[in-house]
């Protein structure tokens, strides 16, 4: 049986955190479950082809849009099943039976996984703790927590919209009743939320994803968020 997981990685300037989430593939890899890599990239100058092409991944780049780097990145995958994860989240030991588990017995369904950060104390640990809430209770796991996807389940709902922000929540409305949590738990880099200050972080990402649900594109939302 060939190995069913294509996991897709979107990356722009990412840096060394791509090589920390790749290391944590590994587990995929010897256990025979990974099937290939993509790394969809966005117009990088950090040298990404390069580490793609060392670490054996296929490598497709474009403009930079995290849906359209998501959707170009699913088009070359190989896999039954998908998993799109961030360049900056790392997956902790064990996430292979967390995966496995979902294969065989909840095919017809999306898994996204628990939320922490790398990073100590109690604001990283309230955060997550919303995190978690918010996608058990509203259906809505970021893009952070990874997601699970079946091929077919991809296709039928729709895929990911070439959109720059939002993206994630767009595919998760679009999952809705379809959605659970796995039993094992990624971590994603802190930095933006250090920077800025937690509670601060937070209530900017609360008010964005608000103003999308009000109607607000997300291109307007990805130019003011970024500022």
């Amino acid at each position: 049986m060939r190995a069913p997981l294509s996991v897709v990685i979107p990356t722009l300037n990412a840096g060394s955190d791509t090589a920390a989430t790749v290391a944590s593939l590994y587990e995929g890899l010897e256990n025979g479950m990974l099937r290939d890599l993509v790394i969809s990239d966005g117009g990088s100058d950090d040298g990404i082809q390069t580490l793609a092409e060392d670490l054996g991944a296929r490598f497709v780049t474009g403009p930079a849009s995290r849906g359209g780097q998501l959707i170009r990145g699913a088009d070359i995958a190989d896999g039954v099943w998908y998993l799109f994860l961030h360049a900056d989240t790392v997956l902790e030991p064990g996430w292979t039976t967390a995966v496995g588990e979902h294969f065989s017995k909840h095919p017809d369904k999306a898994g996204y996984f628990r939320l922490a950060f790398r990073a100590d104390g109690f604001s990283p640990w309230i955060v997550a703790l919303w995190a978690n809430a918010r996608s058990h209770l509203f259906g809505l796991p970021y893009g952070d927590q990874g997601l699970l996807i079946s091929r077919t389940l991809y296709r039928d709902c729709g895929g990911f919209p070439d959109s720059p922000l939002m993206e994630d929540v767009a595919i998760a409305r679009k999952l809705k009743g379809k959605l659970r949590q796995l039993n094992a738990t990624a971590r994603t880099g802190a930095e933006k939320y250090q920077a800025e200050g937690w509670f601060w972080r937070g209530a900017k990402n609360m008010w964005t994803l608000a103003r999308y649900f009000l109607g607000e594109s997300p291109e307007t939302l990805s130019e003011q968020y970024r500022k």
